[in-house]
Parts: C-alpha cells; structure tokens; sequence
C-alpha cells in the first residue's frame, strides 16, 4: 500500500484538559507517529461554519464539497449517502438527510440530542417513518427511507437552504444552528407538522416507558444535487464505527475497516474511525481515554509497525476537535529520525 489516511474526529482533546488527559494516556506508537512526522501542521476551523472540521476536511476530499475548509456552509453527502442504501436518486434532483432527533428543551435554549444515543430501533424508526411519509408526499417533497436514523428528503426548490451538520449542532444553542435561507420558515414549518404527528405516537410512549428519550422532531441538513453517476469516493473509503450516513458512504464491505483488511487493499485508502465522537460531545473524558487507548492498541501500534516493515509506504493522521483538525504525515524514513523525542505533545497544541 502506498498511502494510508487515518480520520480520527476528536482526537484532539479540550485545550483546558489536553495537559491532564495525557498525563493518563499510554500511547508510545500514537506518539512515535506524531512525533515522527515528514509534515505536521495544525490548521484552524472557523467556529461559525455549520459543520465540523472533519466533515469539511472529508467532504473535500471525497469531492462532494467544492471548499476544503468549510466555506460552502454544508457538506453535501445526502446524494452519495442515498446510493449506499441501495436508492437510486435521480439525476439533477435535490435530496436532503433528514434523521429523527430529540430536541430537548432547557430553560434558556433548545438543544439537539446526540443522534448515537437514541438507539432507535429499526422496528420503531420504520413505524415513524410511515406516519411521517403521507404528509411528505402531500406536499411534495417525498421521502425514502435508509435505515432507522437516516431518511432522505427530495426538495427541488430549497437550493438556498443552509444547514447545520447534527454533530455541529449537537451541545450547542440550536437558535444559532437551524436552517437558514429564504425556505427556513417552510423548514420549520416542516419540522413543526412532524413534531405534532409525533407527540404521544404510541412509539414514543413505549421508548419513554423503557427509559429512552422521544423522538419529538427531526434534523435536516446535508442538501446534494444527484449527479448522473456517483461519485468515485467509495472506492477509496474505509469506516469503522461511523454513523449509518458516513458508513453509506463507502462500499459495504469497507464498512467495518481493520488494520489487516486497509493494509490488504494495496491501494490508497481514506480510513474515518468514529469511536472518539460519542464520549467528547458529551465530555465523558475516561471513556474518552478508553476509546484512545483501544486505538492504540488495535490501530496504532499495528500502522506503526506497518511503516516499519515496510508494508505501507505513508501514513497521514487526520485528527481533530470542534475548532481545528491536526495533519500529520510519517513514513518509514520519517520514523529513522531518532532525535526526536517521541511524546504525544501535538495533541497539546491544540
């Protein structure tokens, strides 16, 4: 293989507890893969932009977003993601995501809830889908269904319609992150009918009875143009523990990516790996350190001696927070650079 790239979404630590965090963290082929570097650079991400840096960083490079830092306001996966369901899109037709949600309403604010700690069941997200599909396609804008968390919308006419990706939303003030444009009334408006369909649905009084929260509304976000033909990141995608959307993303049999199956691929490869997300969005630091130190294990420390062996050629580490995405690049010569101490101080910079 001659080049591996690893996306590691909140990787990065809190500035505030990157000190702290790796004190704990045992990590040495982390480090020796961070310090080691041909290039390293940290590059900041606008803290407006209605989607996170990996999303843009991704985005860009699977070509579905014409800007690499997130200036187009919305990466547009909707399309693409539609394909590996196994939906066809049809050419030149504007489709949307759209994933059932729960607002949670606060005193001062209304936040969206981590979409990964819903646990929507396939039985229950196909029962709310067919309650919601009459309406759509009474309006117009009919909807298919992916899996249980992840709908698709086709809305011709909203091509000015900005949307905020639910990972950039989530934990945040939603009065700054619902849609924008000139058809965000009809959006809420939207939003607003299916939050009446649902309110006391039999599914949701079943879910509140088992504890879980109700799924009172939906996010929208992700808006594509279907092209004539899909688009040719597949080939080159790997995921593992990616949400149902980012997963779709890729072909079916690089949906559960290991070190063995990158490595067998023998061709460049782009590797997302979603487990750090869920434990930062909530600032659950030891599951956290956990997390980071089964990828050391099972990730790290097999890339590393990867390099070594010569089996991969170049290693890029894409990692990153809410705020900046830190890229690295090492090889097997790279890592022949023993006066450099090795330490995992880049993920202090931060």
């Amino acid at each position: 293989m001659n080049q591996l790239t690893l996306v590691l979404p909140f990787a990065l630590p809190n500035a505030e507890l990157a000190a702290d965090l790796l004190k704990v963290l045992q990590a040495p082929a982390l480090a020796a893969l961070l310090s080691r570097t041909s290039t390293c650079n940290l590059e900041t991400f606008d803290s407006a932009n209605r989607l996170l840096p990996h999303e843009a960083w991704l985005a860009h490079a699977l070509t579905l977003s014409s800007a690499p830092n997130g200036e187009a306001a919305q990466a547009a996966f909707a399309a693409q993601a539609m394909r590996g369901y196994g939906l066809a899109p049809e050419p030149g037709a504007r489709y949307f995501l759209l994933q059932p949600a729960h607002l949670a309403i606060a005193r001062s604010h209304i936040s969206l809830e981590d979409l990964r700690q819903l646990k929507l069941s396939e039985a229950d997200g196909r029962t709310l889908f067919e309650t919601a599909r009459p309406y759509f396609d009474e309006i117009g804008q009919p909807l298919a269904y992916g899996d249980a968390g992840t709908w698709f919308m086709r809305a011709d006419g909203w091509s000015d319609l900005q949307c905020a990706t639910p990972d950039a939303a989530t934990t945040q003030d939603l009065s700054v992150w619902m849609p924008e444009g000139e058809h965000a009334r009809a959006a809420r408006r939207l939003q607003n009918e299916v939050q009446m369909l649902w309110h006391e649905h039999p599914v949701n009084a079943a879910r509140e009875a088992r504890g879980l929260k109700a799924i009172n509304s939906f996010w929208i976000w992700g808006g594509s143009l279907a092209a004539s033909a899909p688009a040719r990141c597949a080939a080159s995608l790997h995921t593992k523990n990616a949400p149902g959307w980012l997963a779709a993303l890729a072909e079916p049999a690089q949906r559960d990516a290991s070190p063995s199956s990158v490595l067998a691929d023998q061709s460049d490869a782009i590797v997302v790996l979603g487990g750090l997300t869920e434990a930062a969005q909530a600032q659950e630091w030891g599951m956290w350190l956990q997390q980071l130190q089964a990828l050391e294990a099972n990730w790290f420390a097999p890339l590393l001696a990867a390099l070594k062996d010569g089996r991969l050629g170049q290693l890029r580490l894409v990692l990153s927070h809410r705020d900046a995405w830190l890229d690295c690049t090492t090889s097997k010569h790279a890592q022949r650079k023993f006066w450099r101490a090795i330490t995992l101080n880049k993920l202090k910079a931060s």
